[in-house]
Formats: structure tokens, sequence, C-alpha cells
């Protein structure tokens, strides 16, 4: 089977997909790659063939931060990738639109890779769930809408939707949470599965990773890990952490991360990097500091570092409800500068939270999550209804 990953080009969406695109190409298959110029080194060190997106008119189609706005370049690329590939299957991720509407018009199944919790809404159940930022419905709606004006620019509305009732799940959505991380008593929706966190990352530097460390020794003091995502037009962190690791008891490895420039106070006990990789800084730190991004939180909980979450927008405020609700987590949100210190010494203390995530952690670690999304990746595949006649013609005919 001839498969083609088009996963947002952001780690945090492209590192699953090539989690999972390995063991596909490990079972036999031809597994490539569509995505921006920028990701083509760590492709390269997974092993996997590449497209660039630019090169069909994909500039930005790619990006989290233009998700909602690029859909119809996307759809173009991933089409044009999709029939030079001879693509049986898609695999892209939460949010790509414009690569469902691909596989829609190419008449191939798409696997859709989500977040480490449920975006929309649930089958059933949830219905008393506290509304953490926007309510399931809000999101449904608005990525549903989005959905079908790409599928309108993109000349489909002629034709039966290859997904009627919620097209944004594709032919299956594979979460890479655990059930903990769902409201109690809902329901997901038939073709949502859990599979784990999918990890995966690049090789990290002996070298960086050492600077690291000597760094960290000058100062003795326990580490906090940070991760940032970005903002969505709610409140920098920076503030805060310059007043908690300005003399007091932690200091801070501050991934930079998608956010805006970094500010550190001159006398803070921070340390600023850019990297591809956050595992051997996590396994230097002993707790996690993050806006509650998916990608940092299951990093943490992989290897069993409680949370201090400051949620913004997007999935943010719903994975911090339910990671505080999983007590692994403290909310640090609207924490005055002059208090985050102490909640952090306190979590830090916290015998409870700890053990809470190195459990919620050994459930993720499981060695078959990977196993199980090339399961469902292959099931999907036997199980499409569409005659090999119908696909050949599908993925050659002139659009």
């Amino acid at each position: 089977m001839k498969i083609l990953l088009c996963p947002l080009s952001d780690g945090g969406y492209l590192y699953p997909a090539i989690a999972a695109g390995r063991e596909l190409r490990r079972r036999g298959h031809h597994v490539s790659v569509l995505g921006r110029a920028t990701a083509a080194p760590v492709v390269a060190e997974a092993g996997l063939p590449f497209v660039r997106a630019e090169d069909l008119g994909g500039r930005r189609a790619f990006s989290a931060t233009w998700w909602g706005k690029t859909g119809p370049a996307q759809y173009r690329a991933t089409l044009r990738a999709a029939r030079e590939t001879g693509a049986d299957l898609l695999v892209t991720s939460v949010l790509c639109s414009g690569a469902l509407l691909a596989a829609e018009a190419l008449d191939i199944p798409v696997v859709v890779i989500g977040l480490s919790v449920h975006l929309w809404n649930y089958r059933t159940g949830g219905s008393d769930e506290p509304h953490l930022g926007r309510t399931r419905e809000s999101r449904t709606l608005d990525c549903r809408e989005i959905y079908t004006a790409t599928r309108e620019e993109a000349g489909l509305t002629g034709r039966a939707r290859r997904w009627a009732d919620s097209p944004l799940l594709g032919d299956a959505l594979l979460l890479r949470g655990d059930p903990a991380l769902e409201y109690p008593g809902a329901e997901l929706p038939d073709r949502v599965r859990h599979v784990g966190p999918l990890a995966w990352e690049p090789t990290p530097d002996r070298q960086e990773v050492e600077a690291v460390r000597d760094h960290l020794a000058r100062s003795g003091k326990p580490v906090v890990y940070v991760h940032l995502g970005r903002f969505f037009g709610g409140n920098s962190l920076w503030p805060l952490l310059n007043e908690a690791f300005t003399g007091g008891p932690f200091q801070a490895v501050v991934e930079q991360g998608r956010s805006t420039d970094p500010v550190p106070g001159p006398g803070a006990d921070i340390l600023v990097v850019r990297k591809p990789w956050m595992g051997p800084l996590i396994d230097l730190a002993g707790m996690v500091l993050a806006n509650g991004t998916s990608a940092p939180v299951l990093a943490a909980l992989l290897r069993g570092r409680p949370l201090a979450l400051s949620p913004n927008g997007s999935e943010q405020p719903l994975l911090t409800g339910a990671c505080v609700r999983a007590g692994v987590a403290v909310r640090v949100s609207n924490t005055p500068s002059a208090e985050l210190s102490a909640l952090l010494e306190s979590a830090w203390g916290d015998d409870g939270l700890r053990a809470r995530a190195r459990v919620l952690g050994g459930r993720l670690a499981t060695p078959d999550g990977v196993a199980r999304a090339a399961d469902i990746v292959e099931r999907v595949a036997q199980t499409s209804a569409i005659p090999k006649e119908d696909h050949e013609y599908a993925i050659t005919r002139p659009r």
C-alpha cells in the first residue's frame, strides 16, 4: 500500500505522524511525507521520502499558525502529491480540512491523527461538562464551516460527501491521550480511537544536551521545564516566569516553542532554548510548566512529571481542564506573579500529584500504541468501499 503522510509540519503534529509512518513502513508499506520545506531535515532523519509543499503551491498550507486560512492551498498541494506518489491512503492531522477534501476528491480513505483529547462533540454524554474556553458545539460548528467553505472553493459541492455524518473525523480519528482525559460518562464518536502518544522526536544532539546540563549544574537549583505555546491573544507567561525564577527556589529551561520573542529578566534563573526535541530536557527537570498543548503535556506524563498549566486558546483550556480533573496538573492561570513560585513549590512537593502523573504516564507508555495506530490504518484501507478500478481512475483522472 502507498501511504502519504500530510500532517501539519509543526513538530507536535509532524512527529506523531512520523511515528505511525515508520511503523507502517516497517510493515512493508511505501510511506512518503508531504510538508513545508523546513520539515525536510526531520523527515530525512526519519528515513522517509519527502515532498515539498512549496513545490506544489502549498506555501504555509501545512503551518499550524495558518490552519484555518490555507485550506484551499492545502487541498491542491495534497491532491497533487497524492497523484504523484500514487497514494492509496492519506494520514493527516486534526484541523486539516484541505487534506480531508483531497481524499474525498480522490475517493481514497484518510486517517486523522488527533490531539490528546477530543476537541469536538461527543457521541453521547458530556452535557454537564464545564465550558473550558469555547464549547464543543462552538468548536465543531466553526471547524465544519471552515471545511464547508474549503469544499465549496475546491468545487466539490456537487458530489456526495464521503463522510456525511461527521467529515472532520475522516475514516478514523486517532486520539493520542488516554480515556482518563475525556469527560466522565461521555462517549466518543464511533470512528474515534485512543492509540496513545505516538511518541517520536529527532535524535538529540549530545553536545547540546551536555551544554544544557552544565549550565544547570552551575546553579544547582531544581529544574522546571517550561514549554511555551501560542498566546492566541492571551497573556504572555514571561512576566510570571521572570518573577518566579528570580531569586526563587527553582531554575527554568524555557523552550520558546511557537511563542513570540523571549524576554527573560537580567537576573532570572532562566535558560531559553529552541530545540527540535524535548525529551532530554524534561529528563533533567522535576516538573513541566506549559500552556497546555498536547506535545509537552504528553512528553511530561510519559516521564511521570507533574504539570503546571496556564492555558490560552485552542486546545489549551480543554486539555488543562482534563489534566486537572485527572489529578496530574495544577492550573496557574490568573495566578499573581508573586504567588507562582509558591504554587510551583507546593505542586513539586505534592506526592499525590506526582504519583498520579506516573500512573497515567505508565498507561500512555505502553509499547503497543504505534502498532494500534498502524492496525487502524490498515483496517481502514481494507474496509474502504472504493473498488480498485475506481480507485485507479480516481488518482489518475485530470482535475
